[in-house]
């Protein structure tokens, strides 16, 4: 009884470590933020559904702000984000 205990808290353990980190979990899309365009590209309040995007995609924030064709919507992205309460990780 003791070992098959020991045995499952091993397979557990080894199944915890092999769970997807929050970056690999998230589908890294940006079209998936044109709900955001308005609010990105005219200063408009964000809607809930851009703020429910914005906290989907924020793992890949970092990924966005290196590629050079996203570069130009990063100042009003900031703007989105903060008024949706979604934090801008430090890449």
């Amino acid at each position: 009884m003791k070992s098959s205990v020991v045995f499952f808290c091993v397979i557990a353990a080894l199944l915890l470590l092999r769970s997807p980190t929050a970056v690999e979990a998230a589908t890294c899309n940006p079209t998936e933020l044109t709900p955001c365009a308005s609010a990105i590209l005219n200063s408009s309040p964000p809607s809930s559904v851009c703020c429910s995007k914005l906290k989907s995609q924020a793992p890949c924030f970092c990924q966005y702000s290196k590629n050079p064709s996203l570069s130009r919507y990063i100042s009003g992205g900031r703007k989105v984000a903060a008024a949706c309460g979604v934090p801008i990780p430090s890449c």
